[in-house]
């Protein structure tokens, strides 16, 4: 007889049993966002602490997040600052390479302070191993937390391979070379450890970014993000190259335009490099009362957004990258009994299953349709929503990650 989860299975741990990491000093190094906003190496970071173990982590400072030292929830945070933003070939590397000083110069002061036990890198970029490497020496275990996969992400942005690319592959393998363990988000970046980054599989672990159901919950409904409207559908995250709203905003002419439906707003929440151009490209087409953009929202906004919407979209473009990651908006809208409409990817098919709806391959117009269709259909968008939820709640919340990834921990203190 299956039992319901009690609402306190959800709470996120403050202690856990045994303390299995009691003693143990622990560096997580992430060059992308800073935290507490990156919410994967957030509970990570929080759960180790749980587990018994001292946390420091590098960061880049970034809009919110200034301090160049704090302690939250007994978490260390120490953030540099990345004074030069990415542009071309020539800006990565300074990026790269102010990024990588930073984070050499600040784990020399935590190893001289508070010690250091496992270093663990998060990518992008596939650098940061040479931050450990000279702590290697010192019997420092490495643990690569695999969160993109850069050769295809490359190869996905530029539509080539070349000399970059092989430059992404050849970081790649000495990343995975270096590590003792590495932690994959699924299981094609599993097989990718395994296959082209010839790591042993028993060195492999899967810990996926499994929402927060602490911290995922459902607030009233707001009805002025509808605009007036009658149902509205939503989007959160990125808004950049590989996400496909450009895709997502042909969708929307092709509903309003084509199909002649009035009755639903769009909202997008996130912020990002493109998001400048894709709020031109809305005007452009004469969609900008049917699409609003919030930008980077606090989370009461995100929270708003996700209870009012009838269902989420992921219009994220097929292609190698995209196929085989695995987008923490799909299991947000899950978390909230959302169903959702997405292209049909590998490893969105195997988080939503039966949630989602699945349209052809880049196709705008079918994503459209298919919108329209969950749309029309109440019922069934609430059966799919508590699917959804019933997924996430018995096998891909982050209570569901925290056996894996102390394992992978506990495999790298055994080498």
């Amino acid at each position: 007889m299956s039992v319901a989860p009690r609402s306190d299975d959800f709470a996120f741990p403050t202690e856990i049993a045994g303390l299995p990491l009691a003693g143990k000093k622990v560096l997580i190094v992430v060059e992308n966002l800073p935290l507490p906003f990156d919410r994967r190496v957030w509970q990570e970071a929080r759960t180790l602490k749980a587990a018994g173990a001292t946390v420091s982590v590098i960061c880049p400072k970034g809009k919110g997040y200034e301090k160049s030292y704090e302690e939250i929830d007994g978490v260390h945070i120490h953030r540099h600052p990345l004074p030069i933003e990415a542009s071309g070939a020539m800006g990565f590397l300074l990026e790269y390479g102010a990024a990588l000083f930073w984070e050499t110069v600040l784990t020399c002061k935590i190893k001289l302070t508070r010690g250091i036990d496992v270093i663990q890198g998060c990518n992008p970029p596939d650098l940061i191993f040479l931050a450990a490497l000279p702590f290697k020496l010192f019997g420092v275990k490495y643990i690569f937390d695999h969160h993109d996969i850069n050769p295809e992400l490359y190869e996905a942005k530029f539509n080539k391979r070349g000399f970059f690319w092989k430059l992404m592959v050849l970081f790649e393998k000495w990343t995975f070379n270096v590590a003792d363990v590495s932690m994959a988000t699924n299981e094609s970046y599993r097989k990718i450890a395994i296959e082209r980054g010839g790591m042993k599989p028993e060195n492999v672990f899967v810990v996926r970014s499994g929402p927060d159901l602490s911290r995922l919950k459902k607030v009233p409904p707001v009805e002025s993000w509808k605009n007036g409207r009658a149902h509205m559908v939503g989007y959160v995250g990125v808004m950049g190259e590989q996400e496909g709203i450009d895709l997502l905003i042909d969708a929307v002419g092709h509903i309003v335009n084509d199909m002649g439906r009035h009755d639903i707003q769009f909202c997008l929440v996130g912020g990002g490099p493109s998001l400048e151009g894709l709020k031109a490209l809305t005007t452009q087409r004469g969609l900008s009362d049917y699409v609003t953009f919030t930008g980077r929202a606090p989370d009461q906004d995100l929270f708003e957004v996700l209870s009012t919407m009838d269902l989420g979209v992921n219009p994220d473009r097929v292609n190698a990258m995209n196929d085989k990651s695995t987008m923490n908006k799909i299991m947000e809208y899950m978390s909230l009994e959302k169903p959702m409409v997405q292209f049909d990817v590998t490893e969105g098919r195997f988080s939503a299953q039966e949630a989602s709806l699945y349209a052809k391959a880049n196709d705008p117009r079918d994503m459209a349709e298919k919108i329209v269709e969950l749309i029309d259909a109440p019922e069934r968008r609430a059966k799919m929503g508590r699917l959804g939820r019933t997924r996430v709640e018995n096998e891909l919340s982050w209570s569901h990650q925290i056996a894996p990834l102390l394992a992978a921990y506990g495999k790298a203190l055994a080498k």
